[in-house]
This record gives C-alpha cells, structure tokens and sequence, in this order.
C-alpha cells in the first residue's frame, strides 16, 4: 500500500519522549492545585496558586485559574450554583383549589412564608391575608 510507511524521526522522536514537557508540567502544576483544594476547599484560585507555589509548582495566576475552572474546583463560598433551574413540587397541598372566593367573613384565610438568604444564614418572613367574600384580599392594615 503505498504511502502507508510511518515517517520515523516523529516516531523514534516520540518514543524517546512520548509526552512532552508542557503537558508534563501541566499535570505537575494540576496535582499541586488539586492537593491545595483538598486540604482546604475554601479558598479560591488565587489562593491556590500560592499554596502550589510553595510546594514549588511555579505558575501565573491566569494558569491557575484555567486549571481549576477546567477541572471545576471552585471555592466552597464561590459560585453559586443551581440558580435558574426547574423548580421543584409544591411544598404544600392545594386545599381551596386556586378559589380565593370564601363563603364568608373570616372563613379563608391564606399564609404565605419565604425565606430569604442572608449574609448570617437565613431570615423567614410570614403573612397571611383573608379572602373576602368578592374574592379580594384583605390584610389587617387594610381592613380599616
């Protein structure tokens, strides 16, 4: 068959060294990072560049971060992650049927509870309203 035959210097080239030197220190630089984040996962890539630094691996900090954003270790307080996705069951049941409508004075009353993040945790806040008999809401400052 011809023009089959392997070229031998590339050949006898990559077996003297079948990975080259930058990939070599790639792997070296990413084992560094990756022992960093395991010991403390906290931290972000800058941070993580210092540490490998000491354990002698030199790089930027531009690499750093192409290394870790390509193996995706984040910082645990970095990204937040799961924002814009599908939302999940009602944490309640449906017991008037999406009918605002009471049959009369003070006999629907509906609550409503959120929670929303903090800097410190998390801060819950309740309501609750009483349907009118017109199917309107009203709330105790609104009542009169």
């Amino acid at each position: 068959m011809p023009g089959a035959e392997l070229a031998r210097q590339p050949y006898y080239r990559w077996l003297d060294k079948p990975v080259a030197d930058a990939i070599l220190a790639q792997a070296y630089r990413a084992n560094a990072l990756s022992d960093a984040h395991r010991e403390d996962p906290e931290i972000g890539y800058r941070f993580l560049a210092d540490e490998a630094r000491d354990a002698g691996a030199s790089m930027a900090d531009r690499t750093a971060w192409r290394i870790c954003r390509d193996n995706r270790w984040w910082s645990v307080f970095g990204k937040k992650r799961g924002r814009g996705g599908k939302t999940g069951p009602p944490v309640h049941d449906d017991l008037v049927r999406r009918d605002f409508t009471a049959s009369g004075p003070n006999r629907l009353w509906l609550a409503d509870i959120t929670e929303h993040a903090t800097g410190e945790g998390s801060c819950i806040s309740a309501r609750s309203r009483m349907c009118s008999v017109t199917g309107s809401w009203a709330t105790p400052s609104t009542r009169g």
